[in-house]
């Protein structure tokens, strides 16, 4: 081989290994300090995810209480309203007249006065 083919030769592997050198060193897309932020934000991200949805849930289960109670209170409010209704009826005058005289055997006295409110 000539002297110009030798150089020819390794100009040509020169061009080769230094296409091979800058193909195989990539610049990285993140630093590793923005890797590192990056990774943080996501973990805050989860955190509050979760937080809001243990809230919601928190919520949910007081709202279903509320509503189980108000249920509640409405039954027991139909039952006093029963109750008052049946009270009254039997604190008629005419139905304690009618008990003290037939089932006792009570007289009405003139010395007794009926007090009414």
């Amino acid at each position: 081989m000539s002297n110009l083919a030798k150089k020819l030769q390794h100009e040509t592997q020169q061009r080769t290994n230094q296409q091979i050198n800058t193909a195989t060193v990539k610049k990285a897309w993140f630093s590793p300090g923005e890797k590192i932020l990056g990774l943080l934000f996501g973990a805050f991200i989860c955190i509050g995810s979760v937080q809001i949805i243990s809230n919601q849930a928190a919520i949910y289960s007081v709202n279903k209480d509320i509503q189980d109670i108000e249920v509640k209170i409405q039954e027991q409010q139909k039952i006093n309203g029963d109750l008052e209704v049946q009270v009254a009826e039997l604190s008629t005058y005419e139905r304690i007249w009618e008990k003290a005289t037939k089932e006792l055997g009570l007289q009405l006295n003139d010395n007794v006065k009926v007090v009414q409110e």
